[in-house]
């Protein structure tokens, strides 16, 4: 008998079960930052930072084609102005550094769009520098990117007509930026020996710049306990043309090491100015877990003590294990109180001494001389009495008698009585006129 065969059943098959799609999640745009050296001074500067900060791209550009070939391999180089220089520098012709810059307005434009900050960095008092930087920061201002300008001034020991070209520059580009800290070269000076060669000197700066920037970059980019975005960052660098104060400084983990690392975030030797008035400031402190309040407080109170009262202020605290045994704050201030243009501190004006008039002493009269009377002879001369006789008809003389009785008289009589008494009268007279020695005689006869 054969075996029926066994009804095989075929089992369907299993259909995978497939993962939900996770929900879309807004993507956090990463801010871009880009640090840009023009000149053979800003881009030695650029050239040897670029090796110390992540997170940030760098860019040398010049007109010096030599200059560009020497620059470090982490930079991008950009040259311009080859219709004009030739591929050469432009030997402290500001103007026509500025010539070259305009002469490649688009291709400055692409390198600096899609940008959310551009520093840009240069030596000023020369060509290339002074004359291309206000094109550069104009371009980022127009397509709305922060920017942020870093300079250099020259030594005094390089004459006066670079220190005034770049002077000039500070002038003219200050306007297109948002912030711009001035270091002069003369200020290195106060870190240095004297005898330290010039390359080493120039280093120091460099190496202070890397530093002060490597820790905004870190402060924008990390997160912290209590976090510093690019929008903290963006509300600090508001307005045009503030002067700007940004340190770092690290200190080991010690007795007194708050007090000291407050002190020297204040006052850093290389800059001509303090945050002293600021009208934004914008610090992090950044330590270990054991990073304590009181810490968080000394340095704290130092800085808003110093800034203007109603100023901005943003503070963050980053934690961290690769701040083993040190602490590290992270300054920014903008607005601070000096003129732009100037390296110089601002000076307070005294008031002008009111010129009080001086009192006119009272003239003093000279002493009058008495008058000399000249004496004269008075010479007197004797007059002889005219007697007025009236008209007759006129007259009516009233005599009066023993008896008191009035009498009456005419004219005839007293025509009469007039004369007889001009006669007795010239008479007289002739007595009176003669001498006295002649007069006795004639009087006895």
């Amino acid at each position: 008998m054969a075996k029926k065969a066994k009804k095989t059943s075929k089992k369907k098959p299993v259909k995978a079960i497939k993962p939900e799609k996770p929900e879309k999640t807004e993507e956090i745009k990463r801010t871009k930052i880009r640090v840009i050296g023009i000149g053979g001074g800003g881009g030695n500067i650029v050239s040897e930072i670029s090796s110390k900060i992540a997170k940030a791209s760098f860019v040398v550009a010049n007109t010096d084609t030599k200059s560009l070939k020497g620059s470090s391999r982490r930079v991008s180089k950009f040259q311009f102005g080859q219709s004009l220089t030739r591929g050469l520098g432009t030997g402290m012709n500001a103007e026509l550094g500025k010539e070259a810059a305009l002469s490649e307005k688009e291709r400055i434009k692409k390198l600096l769009e899609d940008n959310d900050l551009c520093i840009l960095v240069a030596s000023l008092g020369g060509g290339t520098g002074s004359g291309a930087v206000s094109t550069f920061a104009k371009i980022s201002k127009n397509l709305g990117n922060l920017t942020f300008g870093i300079f250099t001034l020259p030594f005094k020991f390089e004459g006066e007509r670079k220190m005034e070209i770049a002077i000039n520059s500070l002038k003219e580009v200050k306007n297109h930026l948002n912030a711009i800290a001035v270091i002069p070269n003369e200020k290195v000076f106060q870190i240095i020996n004297k005898d330290t060669p010039l390359k080493e000197a120039l280093s120091v700066i460099n190496k202070f710049l890397s530093e002060s920037l490597g820790g905004l970059i870190e402060t924008i980019y990390d997160p912290g306990l209590i976090n510093i975005d690019f929008a903290d960052f963006r509300t600090i660098m508001e307005g045009r043309g503030r002067l700007a104060y940004l340190n770092t400084v690290e200190v080991q983990r010690k007795e007194g090491a708050v007090k000291d690392i407050a002190v020297r975030v204040l006052n850093s030797p290389l800059y001509p100015y303090t945050i002293r008035g600021a009208k934004g400031v914008l610090f992090n402190i950044a330590g270990e877990r054991n990073l304590s309040l009181s810490d968080v407080n000394q340095i704290s109170k130092a800085i808003s003590e110093l800034a203007n009262p109603e100023a901005k202020i943003i503070f963050g605290i980053a934690q961290n294990k690769k701040y083993s045994n040190v602490i590290k704050t992270i300054l920014l201030a903008t607005g601070c109180g000096m003129k732009i243009g100037s390296s110089k501190k601002r000076k307070i004006k005294k008031a002008k001494p009111v010129k009080r008039k001086a009192r006119r002493k009272p003239k003093v009269k000279k002493a009058e001389k008495p008058k000399t009377v000249s004496k004269k002879k008075i010479t007197v001369k004797k007059k002889r009495k005219k007697i007025r006789v009236k008209p007759k008809a006129e007259v009516q003389i009233e005599n009066t008698e023993n008896n008191g009785d009035k009498v009456r008289k005419n004219a005839v009589q007293i025509r009469q009585e007039a004369d007889e008494l001009e006669k007795e009268m010239a008479e007289k007279e002739k007595i009176w006129e003669a001498p006295a020695f002649l007069r006795k005689k004639t009087e006895k006869g």
